[in-house]
């Protein structure tokens, strides 16, 4: 078993349990409102647009551009500090809408906006896989 000492989610609600399970099977899912088609990330109850409960767990394609970033240089944790400093970027996925995620593999004084950048699927343990980004 992985061991692994930062951040997990917890108390994760029945119904956001798709996208888990999608990040698990390297194929990130995301909400889509069936009324209005808009994209539910992070996963919610109602559309943000059009207040609808309808909702499917669509398949996007993994690939976006950086929207912006911030460069972290003291980490919330001694596990988190030992990483410093990393990066956090606002994507803009293909599909249209924004995911936040870590920016892995690239130098943080490189970092661009408008850089392409794809998912990457970090297996922190065996029940949980995170979403990162690395470049395209």
């Amino acid at each position: 078993m992985n061991t692994y000492d930062k951040f997990l989610p917890d108390d994760i609600p029945a119904w956001q349990t798709p996208f888990w399970q999608s990040l698990k099977s390297n194929k990130v899912a995301v909400q889509r409102c069936e009324a209005c088609g808009t994209y539910r990330y992070v996963p919610k109850e109602l559309c943000p647009s059009c207040q609808s409960v309808a909702a499917v767990w669509a398949p996007v394609v993994g690939e976006g551009t950086i929207y912006t970033y911030s460069v972290i240089r003291r980490g919330p944790t001694e596990a988190f500090q030992a990483d410093v400093p990393y990066v956090i970027v606002h994507v803009t996925m293909a599909e249209g809408f924004r995911m936040v995620g870590g920016l892995l593999g690239v130098d943080p004084e490189d970092v661009k906006i408008g850089a392409p950048v794809r998912v990457r699927y970090v297996h922190a343990t065996d029940d949980w896989t995170l979403l990162a980004f690395e470049p395209a």
